[in-house]
């Protein structure tokens, strides 16, 4: 019996020196396992997480670019400005000429000459937030043609049949990253929007008026031009 028991003894010894390769213990294992696990699917790890738009706005400083003086021959009227994209200007951006506070302004050359089109990313109303959607149709009222065309007009739901559920609330922050990363310097766009007693600058580039509502277009001389739409809380159409 004595060297029965000595045996056995000498049997739990020798299982309990067993270790893993790694030189943990089973528990210490398993937790490597799970944490190698969490690593894998972490949406915060840098090697799987999707890059923001933010990120990709300020690859490029857009601004750069931007221009000293301006055009003048917009008229009083709502119309479609079809120009070449030359700066990309963050709100209160007080390194290019007549910064803005609440709006982004896209810079475009028309006929040899820049003119400002602004667009509103902050609502002084209600909600601070602007709501956004965009959508490829074709280029209202004719090809692109470079100049400003004041005898069109353009609607959210009676020339796209679009309706205010459909709209997304962005913050600032993240509509102007949107936008800017969207845009391209050097690239044709179309702006519909409305001059007013400012001809160097368009605005009310969102949900307007009937037949008068802004928007901006890339690719508006391609077979699927591309609309930017924006719109306010306190808009229902």
């Amino acid at each position: 019996m004595r060297s029965l028991f000595a045996a056995l003894v000498v049997l739990l010894a020798a299982c309990s020196a067993v270790t893993h390769s790694d030189g943990g213990s089973p528990d210490s294992a398993e937790a490597d396992a799970r944490e190698a696990a969490a690593d894998a699917t972490n949406p915060h790890d840098a090697s799987t997480a999707d890059t923001s738009v933010r990120d990709a706005a300020i690859d490029v400083n857009k601004a750069a670019p931007c221009a000293t003086s301006f055009g003048s021959v917009l008229t009083n009227a709502f119309g479609r400005l079809d120009g070449i994209v030359l700066a990309v200007v963050p709100p209160n951006d007080q390194t290019c000429a007549m910064p803005n506070m609440t709006h982004l302004v896209i810079q475009v050359t028309m006929n040899d000459a820049a003119y400002r089109m602004v667009v509103d990313v902050l609502s002084d109303f209600g909600n601070p937030d602007v709501s956004f959607y965009e959508v490829n149709a074709p280029l209202k009222d004719g090809a692109w043609q470079e100049g400003w065309h004041a005898a069109v007009n353009f609607d959210y739901v009676l020339t796209l049949g679009l309706h205010s559920a459909s709209f997304t609330a962005m913050t600032q922050a993240n509509l102007v990253a949107k936008v800017t990363s969207e845009i391209a310097l050097g690239s044709k766009i179309s702006f519909f929007a409305t001059s007013m007693d400012e001809p160097t600058s368009a605005h009310l580039v969102h949900r307007n008026l009937t037949n008068q509502d802004g928007a901006i277009v890339l690719g508006p001389d391609t077979a699927s031009p591309h609309y930017l739409l924006f719109s306010f809380s306190d808009q229902s159409f």
